[in-house]
């Protein structure tokens, strides 16, 4: 649950702790992974083995590529992680620290190198390095690259963001989901890449699946390579998870996607296990079992993405969930739906509401982050309150005659939570809320109400649903269920199911989402295109088309 109690308190202790568990119990864990995932094995000065000469890496070291992320107007996060052998569980790297040279520059030559120095890429963070670029210039363009030996690795772009007292004429998102690499190509990330004036891409969950990928890719058919069997089981341990980064992040066009555009990310079920709960996994494995998956799919997630030291794993746990300011023009407060919420309702999927789901204390964020997030609405001074998170806030109804199931894993299924966080926002006087969601592989447009059940009820701000890039394969234009969910939900103003993302762009007037699809990701080379395009002005929430 939640709601912190006595035996959760212990079983977290102890889960940070091995020897005080049968390890017996850990049928799934090697020991060694465990160590790492638990936070029991980090980078120290005083057992510091000595630095691998650079000279001596004699392959590619930049095999995953590089990426930066959560600007802010004086600073940005580098990312890269060395491996020469990707599919390897050590990289191809020795277990000794690795000094890495970083540049940043204002042009794409590098003629005019503003920060660089040298860090080490940890063997005890599989060798990732997060380089934290200060001193930068508000709402600039910065390019930057890596240097390993005689390695150079590809260079990246990335953007500051505004000042903080500044009110720029607009901004634009790039918005993310659900890419599961064995259900079709990245063709939506490649689009995405050579999208021009993005300010930063939101990733709102799903970044990994656990699930096993065969030989040929799943869904890709590979004709041109064989995949090894170390991806072909589902990921439990650190060193799955490790794998199963380098396996998505080997791909061409996210690696594009990443060196393209600074990366705003948060996750939802996947990159641990599908649909579980705080510390309550999917299939009744003990608690403890879990909380050692949980503590490995954290780290893994933190070694992989571009986040600032306090988002740094502390054994089963992560805080995720930040705020980032563009100016007076945009607050995002990136929300973690995952690791605090109660138990879903019901045994979980479609189901008829009970008192069970209607509990008005059950909560979707806990108790200390739905505080943090009233309380940063209540100091914003923003045009648009923005909120990237990953489950459906909106209602949902599947089908026109009641009695109407709804999704115990979605805001519908934590409806006391939906209420007190839309009352919050009306205390605060928030004017421009914008929900920013993933998860449910469509496209959604939603107006939020204020009572569900009255359509003419005060549009409370918008929800802006992107699709997932490859998950569900290829999708339809009008999935067999549009008719039911157009008609059964007023409030909804868009819906396609094919895959793609989502543009959103803010200025002073207006928000405006162009919601882009591609054909197919089930065969590469799909062209994009505008499915639909909305707009909602300021002051008077509402979607309409543009």
């Amino acid at each position: 649950m939640t709601h912190p109690s006595g035996a959760d308190a212990e079983l977290r202790a102890a889960a940070r702790h091995l020897t005080r568990l049968d390890r017996r119990r850990f049928l799934t864990v090697s020991g060694a992974a465990a160590a790492l995932a638990l936070g029991t094995n980090l980078p120290s000065a005083a057992h510091a083995a000595t630095a691998l000469d650079p000279d001596r890496v004699t392959a590619d070291p930049f095999t995953l590529g590089v990426a930066s992320g959560d600007p802010r107007h004086d600073s940005v996060v580098l990312w890269t992680r060395l491996a020469p052998e990707p599919y390897a569980p050590d990289s191809g790297l020795p277990a000794r620290p690795v000094p890495v040279r970083w540049e940043l520059a204002r042009d794409e030559r590098f003629r005019h190198t503003v920060a660089r120095g040298t860090v080490l890429a940890h063997p005890e963070f599989h060798h990732a390095v997060h380089v934290e670029a200060a001193g930068l210039a508000p709402g600039r363009d910065y390019h930057y690259r890596f240097r390993v030996g005689r390695w150079t690795s590809p260079a990246g772009r990335t953007r500051t963001a505004p000042a903080p007292g500044a009110l720029p004429r607009a901004l634009r998102f790039g918005l993310l989901s659900c890419q599961a690499y064995h259900q079709g190509y990245y063709t939506a990330l490649g689009h995405l890449a050579r999208e021009e004036e993005i300010d930063a891409v939101l990733h709102l969950g799903d970044y990994l699946y656990e699930y096993a990928v065969n030989a040929a890719g799943g869904d890709r058919k590979y004709t041109d390579r064989t995949l090894p069997d170390v991806f072909n089981r589902e990921t439990v341990t650190l060193e799955d998870y490790r794998l199963r980064y380098a396996l998505y992040k080997t791909d061409a066009d996210l690696a594009a996607a990443h060196a393209a555009h600074p990366w705003i990310v948060t996750w939802d079920d996947h990159e641990t296990e599908n649909n579980y709960a705080n510390g309550v996994p999917e299939n009744g494995v003990p608690p403890e079992e879990f909380l050692v998956r949980r503590a490995a799919a954290y780290r893994a997630y933190y070694e992989n993405m571009p986040l600032r030291r306090p988002q740094r794993p502390h054994g089963p746990d992560l805080r995720l969930y930040r705020r980032l300011h563009y100016g007076r023009l945009a607050q995002l407060d990136v929300l973690d739906t995952r690791q605090y919420r109660d138990n879903q309702a019901n045994g979980d999927g479609w189901k008829v509401p009970t008192p069970e789901s209607e509990e008005p204390s059950r909560t979707m964020l806990g108790a200390t982050q739905e505080r943090w997030l009233t309380d940063g609405w209540r100091r914003s001074r923003a045009v648009w309150n923005v909120v990237p998170q990953q489950v459906v806030f909106s209602r949902r109804r599947n089908r026109v005659e009641g009695p109407w199931p709804l999704s115990m894993d979605a805001w519908d299924g934590y409806p006391g939570a939906r209420e007190r966080v839309l009352a919050g926002a009306e205390s605060a006087g928030v004017d421009n809320l914008v929900f920013l969601t993933g998860d449910v592989h469509v496209h959604y447009g939603f107006d939020i109400k204020r009572d569900f059940d009255d359509p003419d009820s005060r549009t409370a701000g918008v929800e802006i649903v992107t699709t997932s890039v490859s998950s569900g394969r290829d999708g339809a234009e009008k999935p067999a269920n549009w008719q039911a969910l157009t008609t059964a939900n007023p409030h909804l103003r868009y819906y396609n199911g094919q895959r793609g993302y989502v543009v959103l762009g803010l200025d002073r007037e207006r928000l405006r989402a162009d919601y882009r699809t591609v054909s197919a990701v089930t065969t590469p080379g799909a062209p994009i295109r505008t499915a639909a395009s909305f707009v909602s002005e300021a002051g008077r929430p509402g979607l309409l088309p543009a």
